[in-house]
């Protein structure tokens, strides 16, 4: 993964690690996301979908493989008639996304999980899992802030030999 492009992915993939929650693996994505989590345009779509869909017709198409891409793409999309028949055909999909939530339910296969007025996820979701993971995080490394604390103060403690 490089560039701009591969920020989707990227952030997908730390929100599966800090989550636990495995990603599907037959999935290409390409996009870029901004500090919001809008998905923005990126060069070369076509390419990119042409190329996995080779990959995924070589090795035999299942169905589930497909490409996710920024919806703002949709419009420039002129791909070879092999990948449209098979979409047609419901054999290989491609998914335009506006949201790196909608992205990452489709690579989870569950909901990412909306926050409420509060800020607060739905329990159990992806996103509820990364927010618990990060306080515990968060905690473990209070906790070793607080014991590096503890072990100096002996030692400011210990009165100043003179020789």
């Amino acid at each position: 993964m490089d560039g701009d492009s591969a920020s989707l992915g990227e952030a997908c993939t730390l929100i599966s690690a800090l989550s636990r929650t495995p990603l599907k693996q037959c999935f290409a994505i390409t996009g870029s996301i901004n500090q919001f989590g809008e998905v923005q345009a990126v060069g070369g779509v076509n390419e990119k979908i042409e190329g996995f869909f080779r990959l995924c017709e070589a090795r035999g198409l299942t169905g589930e493989q497909g490409a996710i891409i920024p919806h703002a793409n949709v419009t420039t999309l002129m791909l070879d008639e092999r990948v449209v028949q098979a979409v047609r055909d419901g054999q290989f999909h491609i998914y335009a996304v506006r949201q790196a939530d909608e992205a990452l339910s489709l690579l989870v296969g569950e909901p990412a999980g909306a926050p409420d007025e509060n800020g607060e996820f739905p329990e159990g979701s992806v996103n509820a899992r990364v927010v618990e993971r990060l306080r515990d995080i968060a905690e473990m490394l209070s906790d070793e802030d607080l014991k590096e604390e503890l072990e100096k103060e002996p030692a400011q403690l210990q009165p100043e030999l003179k020789v």
